[in-house]
């Protein structure tokens, strides 16, 4: 999960307060802090401190939880100083570069912020940090509709004062984020776009505040329906039954029987829908979990509304067009030709894959006239893998210890790019938690390249899934000096028990590498301004990296390298590792076309609204059996909990976009020799250093060649080629 830029990406997990913020001013505004652009090293951010006793992630000012307090009034106190000395300057680099420390001075309260917000275990840090939060952007919005900064850019870039080509593509960027938020309209439609703006806020919080306190529960009853090493996840419960005698009626003779309590959050739904064999259990719990919450229902017309409206005053047609314009792709109708060609070219084989589970099934349950229902796929799918390819979960974890993987990692870096991992003490007060430690990457020539957190196990009240934070983005600060990047990596693993070792399912393998890949587009990217910094490019780009280095965690001699045997030290046999990926890549179209269901329902509730308003249930029903093979269940509503929704609004394609692009790089620069110096040399100098300082267009082509891109109506969408030889599509 990215969550990083403006727009506060998530890979499949929940948004924060600052992408709820940006996604409703509708794309990266310049100002618009999110929950891993950058943390200051200048005044109001004060320094990383090589003390004794120093503060959270190193910043004096937060030696205490009411630190945060002085961080915001410091953080404002020169963003001011700032925004006066840019009144006084003639059109100038100098511009772009105060402007630059602005965004980073602000941001250094919003990311450390964040970060604690969400993984901090002292209640009155969080509290804190959540205050600063709330100042901080009645801060942005000052800042967001300042005309002297508007006009200061307008200048810079009219007048041919801006010598670099990345300082150049500033000015225009942060020209186009202010008009995003309406700067250049009457101070009546200005208004409006604020109060739009605010109301979109407050309602993707909503909507995620209530897939938190309503995530729904059904009681089975006996317990004996759940699996044995499943129930102790459960909550016990009971009730009276009669005796076995029917004649006796006697209170005294009734008994208590067990039943457990299964709440339906997303991930323990998943759980159950996989591994319980009662098929009456799957279907109960696959239909309260996808008809909560309710109240979403209202929350989501509301902000369907309230988004549109924002895109009309803007002169857009719908919110759709408005989010994607600033994107690779531009156009709504350039992202619909893409989702639309791919739901085509992958229907048949996703068809075929669909007949092969419901045979499946009717031939397990010895029933040959069963249909296949939703609750089925993921019990019977894994199955048929199982099956099909003799795996044992448990063995295929007996490889993946937590400890091995990081040395995993660790080979990767030093063997793509020369660098190496050395964990670095904390100093007091640096360190949210016990568990978390602290790494240099380290360059023989370069010297430190960043900083990396991690903070890997789960414990209660921690952000719920596994998301890559950055605090302090790069950035040039002169000629002789760079502020080096500091990101967290925070996984929710299980916490070993005593001597005992957490070993990772490979999905959790997969995540990690995908996490580890954002980090890494944050460390060695070298960008003048922080605004670029990392994984602040634009939307439709920005999962590539993390995408890319999903398949380091599939291939062989990858894994050959540090996956072995706990007893015998035996490398990962590679029998077992081509049967891991058969698995994968078994029901490989069924989920491509689910990701293609997904993006549709997101452009098509953001689209151009019709005259008449339809209900979003009927929508998503209706596209569900355009586009899949799956029958929608009346009366559930598995939309109103699909946060990306909030998080993306109308760009959740780009998790499609950014896997057409790993997919060309992956077969044309990787799989010759994935773990070479000249492959990571390519990586890191042609697109990981580049962050979002180059055009997204000729970032790609120069790392990968023309073909990766295809011009279309006046947009941009990615050579599906690679992508569809990957799945013998």
């Amino acid at each position: 999960m990215l969550l990083s830029r403006a727009l506060g990406l998530r890979r499949r997990r929940a948004t924060s307060a600052a992408s709820a913020v940006a996604v409703a001013a509708g794309g990266r505004r310049f100002f618009e802090a999110s929950s891993s652009s950058s943390t200051s090293a200048g005044a109001a951010a004060a320094a990383f401190a090589d003390g004794a006793e120093t503060g959270l992630y190193g910043l004096q000012i937060l030696r205490t939880a009411k630190g945060f307090r002085r961080f915001v009034d410091e953080a404002i106190e020169r963003s001011n100083e700032l925004v006066s000395n840019i009144s006084r300057l003639p059109p100038s680099m100098e511009i772009i570069r105060a402007m630059d420390e602005i965004s980073n001075t602000v941001c250094s309260v919003i990311d450390s912020a964040e970060l604690c917000r969400n993984t901090h275990p002292d209640r009155e840090y969080v509290e804190e940090a959540d205050k600063a939060s709330m100042r901080i952007y009645e801060y942005l919005h000052f800042l967001n509709t300042n005309v002297t900064l508007y006009n200061a850019i307008l200048k810079a870039e009219s007048e041919g004062v801006l010598l670099t080509e990345e300082a150049q593509r500033a000015a225009s960027t942060l020209r186009i984020d202010f008009e995003k938020g309406g700067i250049h309209l009457s101070k009546e439609k200005l208004d409006l776009v604020n109060e739009l703006n605010l109301k979109a806020a407050q309602l993707g919080r909503k909507f995620n505040e209530n897939i938190m306190t309503d995530p729904g529960f059904v009681d089975i009853y006996p317990a004996s329906r759940i699996p044995k090493d499943m129930q102790h996840h459960f909550k016990p419960i009971y009730r009276s039954t009669p005796s076995a005698s029917e004649e006796i009626r006697d209170l005294r003779d009734q008994r208590r029987e067990k039943g457990l309590q299964i709440t339906t959050d997303s991930s323990t739904l998943s759980s159950v829908l996989k591994w319980v064999s009662d098929a009456e259990v799957r279907r109960l719990a696959y239909i309260r979990g996808n008809s909560v919450p309710s109240g979403n229902l209202g929350v989501l017309d509301d902000l369907i509304r309230t988004r549109h409206e924002l895109a009309q005053i803007m002169g857009y047609k719908s919110f759709a067009d408005f989010a994607i314009h600033p994107n690779l792709a531009a156009k709504v109708d350039v992202v619909m030709s893409f989702l639309l060609d791919l739901s085509k070219i992958v229907r048949p084989k996703a068809d075929e894959e669909f007949a092969r589970i419901r045979d499946f099934k009717r031939r397990v349950c010895n029933e040959k006239s069963l249909d296949l229902e939703p609750w089925d796929e993921a019990y019977f799918t894994g199955m048929m893998k199982s099956s099909t390819y003799d795996l044992d979960s448990s063995v295929v974890a007996s490889y993946f210890p937590l400890s091995k993987c990081l040395e995993g990692l660790k080979m990767l870096v030093e063997s793509l790019f020369g660098a190496t991992f050395q964990m670095i003490p904390t100093t007091p007060g640096e360190s949210w938690h016990p568990d978390v430690i602290k790494l240099s990457l380290h360059h023989p020539e370069e010297g430190d390249l960043g900083y990396l957190y991690l903070d890997l196990y789960s414990r209660k009240g921690k952000y719920p899934g596994c998301a890559h934070f950055a605090i302090r983005g790069g950035r040039r600060v002169s000629d002789k000096e760079y502020q080096l990047p500091i990101v967290a990596l925070v996984c929710n693993f299980s916490s070993p028990y005593r001597s005992s070792t957490t070993r990772l399912n490979y999905w959790d393998v997969e995540t990690l590498f995908h996490e580890f890949g954002h980090a890494l587009h944050s460390l060695l990217s070298r960008t003048d301004y922080q605004h670029f910094s990392g994984t602040r490019v634009v939307l439709d780009v920005a999962e590539t990296p993390s995408n890319l280095f999903e398949y380091y965690a599939w291939d062989y001699r990858v894994l050959r390298t540090f996956a072995r045997d706990e007893t015998t030290g035996d490398p990962i046999p590679e029998k077992l590792v081509q049967a891991m990926n058969g698995a994968r890549n078994m029901f490989a179209a069924t989920e491509l076309q689910r990701q293609i269901f997904y993006s549709l329902i997101d452009l098509t509730l953001f689209g151009e609204q019709p005259a008449t308003a339809r209900d979003t249930v009927s929508i998503v029903a209706d596209l569900k059996r355009q586009h899949t093979s799956w029958k929608h269940v009346e009366g559930t509503h598995w939309h109103t909990r699909f946060n990306h929704l909030i998080n993306y609004g109308a760009g959740y394609y780009s998790y499609l976009y950014a896997r057409c692009f790993a997919s060309t790089i992956w077969q044309e620069i990787c799989l010759d020799d994935p773990l070479s110096r000249s492959t990571g040399d390519a990586i890191r100098t042609k697109f990981l250093r580049h962050g979002g300082a180059k055009n997204p267009s000729d970032l790609l082509k120069d790392f990968v060649g023309d073909r990766i891109i295809r011009d279309c109506r006046g947009g941009v969408i990615p050579d599906i080629s690679s992508l569809c030889k990957e799945l013998g599509l």
